[in-house]
């Protein structure tokens, strides 16, 4: 359910969440396997709806519902879940269900969210009340940033001659925008060997160009700046 105005932030109630232990962008693609009893009925609805769900970075616990052994009592106790504050939207792009209790999709970011309210169902799916971020800005990519625009384009020419089996399973997908600062920072952020707290601080940011900045910087230490 949607709610807000032309003047106001729009709203979601009681959006299902996927947490995972990595971080989704906008305009990124992302596959996903879905097993779990709690998400197989979720993805089915929203997917015949053509409703989205929300992907949110895992802070603690694990991607599969795990039962907590030292808990007491006679009902089984899972192990504590806890995401982010801030999300992404993903709309399903494709699905497919190669054996009974397995679906294969494949999924787009669309815009952030921050969480106003969460609750877990009994059955372990959560929801949550959100305010969608309104879409961010193009800001073009400035002259000092030309190193990071321009590296990103060099791997994907080498990928193309290389490894074109591989294109179709990166997140970096057409149409591109590489004279968008946000895109090209989260591509790149997507595609680097960083630790899942840092693609979620950089994700979070309002700030685009600040954005591009900093994966600029982590190229630069990493030794990928071209």
């Amino acid at each position: 359910m949607t709610s807000g105005s032309s003047t106001g932030p729009l709203t979601l109630t009681q959006l299902p969440l996927f947490p995972l232990n990595t971080v989704l962008f906008p305009g990124g693609w992302m596959p996903l396997r879905i097993f779990e009893v709690r998400y197989l009925d979720m993805i089915g609805r929203c997917h015949r709806a053509g409703a989205p769900f929300g992907i949110v970075c895992l802070s603690e616990g694990d991607e599969v519902r795990k039962v907590d052994r030292q808990a007491g009592g006679d009902s089984p106790a899972f192990a504590k879940e806890s995401f982010h504050p801030v999300g992404v939207l993903a709309r399903i792009d494709s699905l497919d269900k190669p054996q009974p209790g397995l679906l294969m999709i494949r999924c787009q970011g669309m815009q952030r969210f921050k969480i106003d309210r969460r609750q877990q169902l009994p059955h372990g799916l959560w929801v949550a009340d959100v305010t969608l971020d309104a879409p961010e800005p193009e800001v073009p990519v400035p002259d000092h940033l030309d190193g990071a625009r321009n590296r990103l384009q060099q791997l994907l020419m080498n990928l193309r001659e290389r490894q074109p089996e591989v294109l179709a399973q990166l997140p970096l997908q057409e149409p591109y925008r590489w004279n968008d600062c946000g895109w090209v920072a989260n591509r790149w952020a997507e595609l680097l060997p960083a630790p899942p707290e840092l693609k979620q601080r950089l994700m979070s940011l309002d700030n685009p160009l600040l954005r591009l900045e900093l994966v600029a910087d982590l190229l630069d230490r990493l030794g990928l700046d071209g």
